[in-house]
């Protein structure tokens, strides 16, 4: 099953929130493109996600996933207790999505920006689109 995710590349918390998935996901289950590359591009319009969202993108099951609903959904893969905060799936998107757009709108503010991505090893890099 191909579980793609797109995120932000120029977001320090978005490069951070990778860098924890892939430790977490030690079956290497997830792969990664940045939404602004051309790969990420293409992975857009391929399954016509939203071209101008600011939010995580998950692809899963030819199916995208936004916001919280992608960041559960992702969770739910996750090592450890991490999958445990699938349950909150059960909580209506509209309330869920209304906290995740507060971390989104104030993530540059918050935890900065970046003009280039972080280089990753040779054996991450295995998992970058």
């Amino acid at each position: 099953m191909k579980r793609i995710i797109l995120f932000d590349g120029e977001c320090n918390f978005c490069d951070k929130s990778v860098q924890f998935i892939i430790k977490r996901d030690p079956e290497a289950i997830f792969s990664f493109t940045s939404q602004q590359g051309e790969a990420g591009q293409k992975m857009i319009e391929k399954y016509h996600a939203p071209a101008s969202i600011d939010s995580i993108i998950l692809i899963e099951n030819d199916t995208y996933y936004l916001k919280s609903s992608a960041a559960l959904r992702i969770c739910r893969h996750l090592q450890g207790a991490w999958k445990l905060l699938f349950i909150f799936i059960l909580v209506p998107y509209p309330i869920r999505d209304f906290f995740y757009n507060i971390l989104a709108k104030n993530r540059y503010k918050w935890f900065g920006k970046k003009d280039q991505c972080t280089l990753p090893t040779p054996e991450m890099r295995k998992r970058f689109l």
